[in-house]
Formats: C-alpha cells, structure tokens, sequence
C-alpha cells in the first residue's frame, strides 16, 4: 500500500506547540500484525476524512500489560504500565482512542490507580460521536441491505457494557443487523481473552473460535463485523475453517466505515 497517510507523532505535535484532540493508541496488534495494520489504517483514513486532530505515540509506545496482566504476571504488567504512564503523562495526554478493547479497558479501567488518568474511548464510540455531530456522514453504499451480524468483544461489551455503538454503526451503514443467539450481555468469547492468544489450545473436542463462528453464521451473514483485533483473527480462522462459508467476509467496524465513505 503506497497510500500517504497523515499520521503524527506526539513528539512532532509537542514541537510544534500544539496538542491533539486525541491520542490514538494503535496497540501491539494494530501496529505489527499485517491483518489489524489494515484496521488502523482504515481508522487514520477516518479521522483524517472528519478532520480530527490526532497524534501517535510512535515508537515511544509500548504494549498496555494486558496479557501480562491476564496471563498472571502483575510485576511485568505493573512495570509496563508505569512506563506508558511515564509517557502519557509527559504528554500530558488527556484523551486517548483505541481499536482494541483489550488496551481500552486497561487504559480505562487499570491504569487510573497507577496514576495514568485519562478519558479513554474506544474506537467504536468516537466514531458515533464524530457521525452524531456530523464530523462525518455516510451512505450506506456497498452496504445497504447486507445481512451483517455483530460479534460482542468481551472487554467492550461485558466488561465495559458498551453494546449500542457498533450497531449504531452498523444500522448507519443502512446494513440488515442480524442478531447472534449469544450476543450483548450472553455473547460468546472468541476465544482469545485473558492472553489465550499467544498460546496453544488446550485439549478438548473443539476449539472457541470454531463454536463462535457457529453462532455467527447461523444468521447467514454476508459480513461478520468486529470491534476488536484479538476477534477478527479468530473469526477469521474460525470461518477459514468452514470451508462452505469462506466467502463470509470478516471486517472491523471502521473498515466497514472506510469502505462505504471510499476511503
């Protein structure tokens, strides 16, 4: 992709003198696997489009702790931390937007009692705000009319009860949302939660992902929409494994954004 993308530095932002709306927390998934590059990247165009000043952490950002933390190794996740905390609070950062929910509720909800106080949103959210005060508009386009079915991240969804914005989205698009049986409050894990990304599934006769893509294509979706990197990779392992259905496009929210803007 030899696409330009405005994408500031904090560091280049404090030069200039000047502070940002937000800061974007691209997290370690959205900046090193090549799948969730393409999330950020659709996010940027986004932001750009509405006009919203932004700025990156860059190098100087380091992994949140969350699987650290999950993983049960709190000195690591502790010193993690303390060291964004260091950063953010040299930057004085006041508001922070993330694509992943796993760095969302840990900025959110863990950092505060370490002394890192910040407004924390997740992407799904800012993106309703900047459609509610008309900072962006979209026509449903490519969209409209497509069955599109939500999976719930667990750190958006039960952990921080954020439910109405990705289907908000989804409903802008003009998008038939289709309704998992396990969705909201009874969603089903993709599988990845609490560090179990980064290491083997234990034995069993089938594998979480495989059981949640199940649910996700009885409701004959065209599109299963995401709001988190940790699920798209899973979803999509899930529906690479029934072979009928490989055509079911995994997408996040703000790519399903990007794409019906043109981005």
């Amino acid at each position: 992709m030899s696409e330009s993308l405005m994408v500031p530095t904090m560091a280049e932002m404090l030069a200039q003198g000047k502070q940002p709306e937000v800061l974007f927390w691209v997290g370690c998934s959205g900046s090193f696997d090549d799948r969730a590059k393409k999330i950020t990247k659709a996010f940027v165009r986004i932001l750009n489009r509405a006009n919203v000043e932004f700025a990156v952490l860059g190098t100087e950002e380091g992994c949140t702790g969350d699987p650290a933390k999950r993983a049960g190794n709190e000195f690591l996740f502790q010193m993690q931390a303390m060291m964004n905390i260091e950063v953010l609070n040299a930057y004085e950062a006041k508001k922070i937007v993330t694509a992943c929910p796993h760095c969302f509720n840990t900025l959110k909800n863990e950092y505060p009692e370490l002394g890192g106080k910040y407004e924390v949103v997740h992407h799904t959210e800012f993106l309703k705000s900047l459609l509610d005060t008309q900072r962006l508009t979209i026509e449903g386009g490519q969209f409209k009319g497509k069955r599109i079915t939500f999976h719930d991240p667990c750190y958006l969804g039960r952990a921080n009860k954020i439910y109405e914005a990705p289907r908000d989205l989804i409903q802008k698009l003009d998008a038939e949302l289709v309704e998992m049986k396990r969705s909201r409050a009874n969603g089903l894990c993709c599988g990845a939660g609490g560090a179990q990304m980064f290491k083997d599934a234990e034995p069993g006769n089938k594998e979480i992902n495989v059981e949640r893509t199940e649910d996700a294509l009885e409701t004959k979706p065209e599109i299963i929409a995401a709001g988190c990197p940790f699920c798209n990779t899973m979803l999509t392992d899930g529906v690479k494994n029934k072979e009928k259905e490989a055509e079911v496009k995994v997408m996040d929210i703000a790519e399903l954004i990007a794409n019906a803007q043109d981005l």
